[in-house]
């Protein structure tokens, strides 16, 4: 059997990183939640995930830091974002820094993000 592939959800509510990490280990992922973006930028240094779901408003260090950060140590691991920003200027600016997707949590169901997530780690 394939290892299982790993998702970093970085996510400050955590209601929200619960549910995602129900859903998507129900489909056959492992999962590591993280609140807060400085946690993130760590255990992306210490290990290995196929791709991340990320929050842009977190306490500390926020997901717009978190991008900007990754962009400088040329990250490969695809990033989509999940916020409650549904500013087009926040989209394009996440965009800009490298998220390879964004969804504005507010008007998307969780199964959207879980299909999506399928879809580009090919499950």
């Amino acid at each position: 059997m394939p290892a299982l592939k790993k998702i970093l959800i970085v996510d400050d509510e955590k209601p929200m990183a619960r549910a995602l990490e129900l859903k998507l280990q129900h489909s056959g992922f492992e999962t590591k939640i993280v609140n807060e973006g400085t946690e993130a930028l760590n255990l992306m240094e210490k290990d290995k995930f196929n791709l991340v779901l990320l929050d842009l408003m977190m306490p500390n260090l926020d997901g717009f830091k978190v991008l900007e950060a990754l962009q400088k140590k040329k990250n490969t691991v695809p990033i989509v974002v999940t916020s409650n920003l549904s500013q087009l200027e926040d989209e394009k600016r996440a965009l800009a820094l490298g998220a390879e997707h964004y969804f504005v949590k507010s008007n998307t169901p969780l199964s959207t993000i879980i299909d999506y997530v399928k879809k580009i780690l090919k499950v």
